[in-house]
């Protein structure tokens, strides 16, 4: 195995995990509502996750580690990216800051802050920044 398969082989596997915790999340109150289902879908493509592992991960999302990120800069750019996709054509309409806030708790943000970090991340998103600006106003919000 060359290295290069082995980084596409562990990127997808990252991909994986990811998507199973963003399906445990939109699981938690056991079932789907359509606009998840449809933020699923997009993920999904997004992540590179073929249809059957669509499908194997939606059936039993528990079959993939969650690979949390450790790094606060690794939770933010995660965080970015999943804020850009519910914010850009508003398809999850006024479920999106609560799915996100699901999703920030997952990604470890505490509950004592994820209302104004969901917050301050779609106002940024909103804005249009790039990543570093993102990071940058989310790591200097409190200053």
């Amino acid at each position: 195995m060359s290295f290069s398969d082995l980084f596409d082989s562990e990127f997808k596997q990252r991909n994986k995990g990811h998507f199973s915790a963003i399906v445990r999340v939109a699981l938690a109150d056991e079932k789907f509502v359509p606009e998840e289902k449809m933020f699923l879908d997009k993920l999904a493509v997004k992540l590179e996750i073929s249809q059957a592992e669509y499908v194997e991960i939606l059936e039993n999302p528990l079959k993939y580690p969650i690979n949390p990120p450790y790094l606060h800069e690794q939770r933010l750019e995660r965080l970015y990216d999943l804020a850009r996709m519910v914010h850009v054509d508003h398809q999850l309409g006024d479920k999106q800051e609560l799915l996100l806030r699901k999703i920030g708790l997952a990604l470890g943000f505490t509950p004592e802050n994820v209302n104004y970090i969901v917050a301050k991340a779609l106002s940024l998103v909103d804005k249009k920044v790039d990543l570093d600006t993102f990071i940058f106003e989310m790591q200097n919000m409190h200053k």
